[in-house]
């Protein structure tokens, strides 16, 4: 787990010593060790054992002391999550080989620096660390968009990092907090995720730390207030930063409800599960019409991101095995097919310097090979049968309709609106005639471009078409956050014997008390 979390941050300090104008032993380096750290992912995958639902490849040692520990590991929540992120940063890398033309040893530096902060918060599995990792991240993605960003990249920056440094810092204070209660329940001192989810909060505090928690999720997700970041920073971002902003850091959020808000304050999400469910709604609703309307291509990509991650939170909040799995599975489709979208904006950003629609028009007669890979990148985030998103949202909402069918048909707009958006986008820069003189000089893919879209292409195929692979690693872990959630939820009943005399209240089963007959078989664990 070290080597993977570590290797990628190896590779930048390499690169820190080559001279500024060997540019492509710069990129070949930074190309060899984000290969490395996606073969030892696969090792990962290969050697995970899909019966057992505990983390593996644990890592545990001393840190800082205080209940600190250096404590890494995975299961299948994010086992996939670290290869998602481990198999697009080397794509990032040789889509911007040519595209990226100042300060190449910086902008490498940096993009192995953020593969290093997002596989730390995938893989850690104390709270302290966690949030060391969360907040690492931001470091390398400031610069990112900050130095090579687009025009207005300086607004887009300041606002990324204020939405997100003001959720995290009140989740700092939720983390400092549950530190507090732990030590007073157990007297150990402690951040570890697993004791904390030991410990029962009275219902009143634990909707104040879930907010907390909650909030920087959102706005990492984002959801539906909090989105309003997104459009700027993916509009101004360079593609590589598109592509891992949309593919991997939006699943942080998703991910941090998963481990944390959700097992750590279950009776506060029951009370917020309506209104964080509709507000859900209204981002599928919302993203998918703002995307409707867009001028800018990358500007309707982002948007798309907005409604296709408020079903996958839909999913997260209808608290059933194939909701969540779903929500997992649709994760890395939305991964890989808006990263392959943002990938194909790009590739027409380098022929035209221009994302506005109106400015194309029958691109794919001068670009056919490019025409057929932006078309199943396209129907694949429009959820076509036979690839990888028709298997994510037919699961998001077979799930979301056991929990709420009226929730379930306000979701199926998302298909609706996809197709709408994605499709007229398609028809108007593809198809019909050349009105600007400039398509007549494009080039179709070369090689490069099309050894970096292929895999992306493949993956989406095989996601498609065979998900078992997928769904039965993440299974085992499902059932035990849903066992987590339940067994806390109906844990400790008034009835069986508890002692919350202490303040702040932790609820504590006294020894001697017995389960009432209707929860014996419901809370063994």
């Amino acid at each position: 787990m070290s080597i993977l979390t570590f290797l990628p941050l190896g590779g930048a300090l390499i690169i820190v010593f080559v001279p500024r104008h060997k540019k492509q032993l710069l990129y070949t380096i930074a190309l060899i060790a984000s290969l490395l750290n996606f073969f030892f992912s696969l090792v990962l995958y290969f050697r995970f054992d899909e019966a057992s639902a505990l983390p593996q490849f644990v890592e545990k040692s001393p840190w800082l002391g205080k209940g600190i520990f250096y404590h890494l590991g995975v299961d299948g929540i994010s086992l996939f999550l670290v290869i998602l992120t481990t198999f697009l940063i080397p794509i990032a890398i040789i889509s911007s080989w040519n595209y990226i033309t100042q300060k190449q040893k910086e902008y490498l530096f940096f993009l192995l620096l953020l593969e290093t902060g997002i596989i730390g918060v995938f893989v850690s599995l104390n709270l302290f660390l966690f949030y060391v990792f969360w907040e690492a991240m931001l470091i390398p993605m400031y610069f990112l968009i900050g130095v090579w960003g687009g025009p207005r990249r300086i607004y887009a920056t300041i606002k990324f990092v204020i939405f997100t440094m003001f959720g995290s810092l009140l989740m700092l204070v939720a983390i400092f907090m549950l530190y507090s209660l732990h030590l007073k329940a157990t007297g150990i001192p402690s951040f570890e995720i697993f004791d904390m989810y030991k410990i029962i909060l009275n219902p009143q505090l634990q909707l104040w730390l879930f907010l907390a928690f909650a909030l920087a999720f959102a706005i990492k997700v984002p959801m539906f207030p909090f989105h309003t970041w997104l459009p700027d920073a993916h509009v101004e971002a360079p593609t590589a930063g598109s592509v891992i902003l949309a593919a991997v850091l939006l699943k942080m959020g998703t991910y941090g409800f998963l481990r944390f808000a959700l097992p750590l304050f279950p009776n506060a999400l029951f009370k917020l599960i309506p209104l964080l469910s509709i507000l859900a709604i209204i981002g599928i609703i919302y993203g998918g019409l703002m995307a409707l309307i867009q001028k800018d291509i990358k500007s309707l990509v982002a948007y798309s991101s907005v409604s296709h991650m408020g079903l996958i939170m839909l999913a997260v909040f209808a608290l059933n095995q194939t909701a969540i799995e779903g929500a997992i599975y649709q994760m890395l489709n939305h991964g890989l097919s808006t990263g392959a979208l943002f990938l194909c904006v790009g590739i027409l950003y380098e022929r035209s310097h221009t994302r506005l629609i109106k400015d194309y028009g029958g691109v794919s007669r001068q670009m056919p090979i490019f025409s057929t890979f932006f078309l199943i990148c396209l129907l694949s985030s429009v959820g076509l049968p036979g690839l990888n998103g028709f298997i994510g949202e037919i699961l998001c909402l077979f799930g979301v309709f056991q929990s709420n069918s009226v929730y379930a048909i306000l979701a199926v707009s998302t298909v609706i609106l996809a197709a709408a958006y994605l499709l007229w986008m398609f028809q108007r820069v593809m198809h019909g005639p050349i009105t600007n003189e400039k398509i007549r000089s494009f080039k179709d893919l070369n090689l490069r471009e099309i050894i970096y879209l292929s895999p992306i292409i493949i993956m989406i195929v095989w996601m498609g078409i065979y998900p078992r692979p997928f769904l039965s690693k993440m299974k085992p872990s499902v059932e035990a956050l849903l066992h987590q959630i339940k067994t806390h939820e109906g844990y400790f009943p008034p009835k069986a014997g508890i002692d919350d005399s202490s303040s702040p209240k932790i609820f504590k089963l006294s020894p001697s008390a017995e389960w009432p007959e209707e929860n014996k078989e419901e809370n063994k664990l």
